[in-house]
């Protein structure tokens, strides 16, 4: 959705603007374009790994880019320690990038078999210190709180007993324990029967909804008067905690809402990248 990111941000040059998640560097190149000259994009991302790939993407920008490795619910300590204060906009592009769910040794696919991380930076815990280490209550928590799955309890079990036999160690391992959990004929869905506790896991280990609320409203706290903040989200608890906090700060009166509902990617983008299927963009603008 990088074309409607550019309209709804309405950059001009000279424009500093919070790239709170960077990735590949797909949005950033196009902000690039029109916030120089004498425009910097401050572009975040915890995977040091991505941040290399984005560095060389943006070579032909050098001196209008900064990147840092953090985590952007900590956007504030950023901006603090490059000495930015005024900032014109901010953009959230949200979930997991194609470079992560490709990487064997991230453990984010089980499409690809690899160990079971799911870290999107660097310490604490990983996926396999979740499933070989909760209790089967809290694993069914997490399970269904975060993936909305229905199955969740008989998941959760079917964990505890397997790990019984040998530890939880690879992303293989555990979709074949999801898999044989479901009941027969549910496993029939539209959807791989491990998404859901592929997803929820994959928040928890990056406690990731506590984060995008924090760095949401930070942005909101440390964007200028007449900025905006566009956030693309990917599943339907993203997009809630976007909603809520957007509607809270426009009952106050700090912002205004631009998109009432969230602008979804054009059919043409879904045929060139149909992960944009469930891409959800809103917008809005600080008075």
């Amino acid at each position: 959705m990088a074309r409607e990111v550019i309209d709804f941000l309405d950059l001009r040059p000279g424009y500093n603007i919070i790239d709170g998640t960077v990735g590949a560097a797909g949005h950033a190149r196009r902000i690039l374009e029109e916030i120089i000259p004498g425009g910097k994009l401050i572009g975040i991302d915890r995977d040091k790994k991505i941040l290399e790939i984005a560095e060389s993407r943006l070579a032909d920008f050098k001196g209008s880019f900064i990147l840092k490795q953090e985590n952007f619910r900590n956007l504030d300590v950023v901006l603090d320690s490059i000495k930015i204060k005024k900032i014109n906009g901010a953009l959230f592009d949200l979930g997991v990038s194609s470079f992560q769910l490709d990487s064997a040794a991230r453990g984010f696919s089980f499409n690809v078999d690899g160990p079971l991380d799911m870290r999107m930076g660097e310490g604490g815990k990983t996926a396999a210190d979740l499933v070989n280490g909760l209790s089967a209550e809290e694993l069914a928590d997490i399970i269904y709180r975060f993936g909305d799955e229905r199955y969740s309890r008989r998941i959760a079990q079917a964990i505890v007993r397997a790990r019984r036999q040998e530890k939880i160690e690879t992303t293989g391992q555990l979709e074949g324990i999801v898999f044989r959990a479901f009941p027969k004929g549910a496993s029939r869905q539209k959807i791989h029967p491990a998404t859901r506790t592929f997803q929820a896991l994959r928040i928890a280990v990056n406690d990731e909804l506590a984060a995008l609320e924090e760095g949401i409203v930070k942005a909101i706290d440390l964007i200028g008067s007449g900025a905006r903040i566009c956030v693309i989200s990917f599943h339907s608890l993203e997009d809630r905690i976007v909603k809520n906090v957007f509607r809270e700060s426009a009952k106050t009166g700090i912002l205004k809402i631009i998109t009432k509902k969230p602008v979804e990617a054009s059919e043409e983008e879904i045929r060139v990248n149909p992960r944009s299927r469930s891409a959800k963009l809103r917008v809005a603008l600080k008075i």
